[in-house]
């Protein structure tokens, strides 16, 4: 083994990460990570060393090195736990974002035949008065009437 870093920054994206050991093997010719946990195992760990893995095979290995190897060295680790964690990391994964305001990314037409969100909480705030019996502040029957309508055309195309 030859003894390559501690600590050693990955920059990928814009973000940084950090390997707590890196070796390079010189008889199998390839990294090693070595990941050092003071806790129990977690399946979290797996993914984040396929993820230190792809990233050092990607940045640092030479064309002629063979794939890098990781050792996630933990104080315990509950055997079954692990092997779930390692027995099929190469099934497809995707990773998406999601946008909390969705409304804002919808098409024209579909924006016309949905209620705003004030014709939705109008019609909260008037079903929550009528169920407790008393009149809405704020909530007109012209707004509940807009909301039901909106919803109507919505259902209607």
């Amino acid at each position: 083994f030859a003894f390559v870093g501690r600590q050693v920054c990955l920059v990928v994206g814009e973000d940084e990460f950090y390997l707590d050991l890196l070796f390079y093997h010189l008889r199998l010719r390839c990294f090693v990570i070595i990941d050092l946990k003071m806790r129990k195992f977690t399946p979290e760990d797996a993914g984040k060393m396929n993820f230190y893995l792809s990233a050092v095979d990607s940045q640092m290995r030479h064309p002629t090195d063979a794939t890098s190897i990781g050792l996630i060295l933990c104080k315990t680790r509950d055997r079954i736990t692990a092997e779930y964690a390692l027995r099929d990391i190469a099934k497809p994964i995707g990773v998406a974002e999601w946008q909390t305001k969705l409304v804002h990314s919808l098409p024209e037409p579909l924006k016309a035949n949905l209620p705003s969100i004030e014709e939705i909480e109008a019609e909260l705030e008037l079903r929550e008065a009528q169920a407790c019996d008393v009149t809405p502040s704020g909530a007109s029957k012209n707004v509940a009437h807009g909301l039901d309508e909106g919803l109507r055309r919505r259902d209607e195309g």
